[in-house]
């Protein structure tokens, strides 16, 4: 078979909603979640692994997510283009950073298969690579004005403000601009403070310390488990610190394939972070996870996950391997949790402390797992028992269709719980019913 008709195949295959779906036993597992969770055995995949991702449907007039008993959700703005990341200002506007993931390199078949299923799920095109700004300024929970707060950046992602600075995340580095309190608009240059290599995983979560002395960077690995040579590798699938002060920066933790989403557990004053594992070794095999992150940690990647289960795919360092650490708390293989925030106590009814934890969705298992937004409760600063849903509903009951998919996550201005939807295009608002 010549390639032509190989990739007229996959087409086929792709239009058909997944290809090479494999192991079809590992769809009807329990997910791999909690403190020790039953992780299956490996079963590689091969060259070409399961693709399975559903068509990028939207919402419908008047369709909502479906909130969790005690709960209820609206669209607190809509019409928004691939909104990734929320934050929310002093003055109580609340920022969107719009950016898509860029199309890559055509090498393979699956490079053609992966951009095209990619692609039907609107899950990589142009980037708006703009940042918009909400106010609902009569208090209803839904936004009545928007203003483009920052355009013309580089697939922004994370932002933070510390006193009149405002930072951004873009996929090559660390930018700051001066704000001026309570403005509709940035103008003016930025200033680059450093340089990250972009393309991979391309997110740049931003996360300030507690004292604003310093910033947490959150930097993804360019591939799944190394197969470009780690010299490409080389200051990625890591956390930085960033000191404001001197302009400093060092890698804080590393070993962590991507890092998206960062948060404070305010009563230990902890780091942690969500991290999407590697492909290709099954369903449920290695599952995602929320961890707790060490200064100078090292967490696995590519040699090894879940602590020193070694992945026999990857070339070893056994010294590596010697110092992984074992992540806390299995979110499930291939959730793509990427949103992360801490739930104080009664922000929402029935919920105490905990995280909340944006799940994006697979694409690459036979049954899909995530599409949700999950509370992970915590007592004495660990996680404590099952994750729950607050909301579910953002696939179609056949898999086939997926109405959004969830992503940064985050307490808004009056009390409620916002999330980012980059396929609905949708910043919904989750409060009390």
């Amino acid at each position: 078979m010549n390639l032509t008709d190989l990739y007229g195949r996959l087409v086929a295959l792709i239009g058909a909603g997944t290809i090479l779906v494999r192991h079809r036993n590992d769809g009807i597992r329990a997910q791999a979640t909690g403190t020790t969770p039953a992780i299956p055995p490996a079963r590689s995949q091969g060259a070409l692994p399961t693709l399975k991702m559903p068509t990028a449907q939207g919402w419908s007039a008047g369709q909502t997510p479906t909130a969790a008993p005690g709960l209820k959700v609206n669209a607190f703005a809509s019409g928004l283009k691939h909104p990734r990341w929320i934050h929310v200002l002093p003055d109580g506007g609340v920022l969107a950073a719009e950016a898509l993931t860029l199309p890559g390199p055509v090498k393979s078949p699956f490079d053609f298969a992966q951009y095209s299923t990619m692609k039907r799920a609107a899950a990589v095109g142009e980037s708006p690579n703009r940042i918009t700004l909400l106010r609902d300024q009569d208090g209803d929970g839904t936004a009545e004005t928007r203003h483009v707060f920052l355009d013309g950046l580089n697939q922004p992602f994370g932002m933070a403000l510390l006193g009149d600075t405002f930072y951004v995340g873009n996929t090559d580095g660390l930018v700051a601009f001066t704000y001026q309190q309570g403005a509709d608009r940035i103008s003016g240059p930025g200033r680059k403070l450093t340089e990250f290599k972009p393309g991979g995983h391309w997110t740049r979560s931003i996360l300030p310390s507690p004292d604003g002395a310093k910033l947490y960077v959150g930097v993804g690995s360019l591939s799944n488990i190394g197969e470009h040579g780690m010299a490409a590798e080389e200051g990625r699938a890591a956390i930085y610190e960033f000191d404001v002060a001197s302009g400093a920066c060092r890698i804080f933790a590393s070993g962590l394939r991507n890092p998206v989403g960062l948060a404070w557990e305010p009563t230990t004053g902890v780091l942690w972070t969500v991290v999407n594992e590697r492909d290709g070794l099954g369903d449920e095999t290695p599952p995602d996870y929320l961890t707790s992150v060490q200064d100078g940690g090292f967490y696995g990647w590519p040699y090894c996950y879940w602590g020193r289960t070694v992945d026999d795919r990857v070339p070893q360092d056994p010294a590596l391997v010697a110092r992984a650490i074992q992540p806390d708390y299995a979110l499930g293989g291939h959730t793509a949790s990427l949103g992360l925030c801490w739930l104080p106590a009664r922000t929402l009814p029935g919920f105490g402390d905990g995280m909340v934890i944006g799940q994006h969705g697979s694409w690459n298992r036979s049954k899909l797992s995530g599409y949700r937004v999950v509370f992970v409760p915590f007592e004495n600063g660990r996680p404590a028992g099952p994750p729950r849903d607050i909301l579910t509903g953002f696939l179609a009951p056949d898999e086939k269709a997926s109405y959004g998919r969830p992503v940064g996550v985050t307490i808004g201005p009056d009390g409620s719980l916002l999330v980012a939807d980059d396929v609905g295009d949708v910043i919904w608002r989750v409060t009390g019913a």
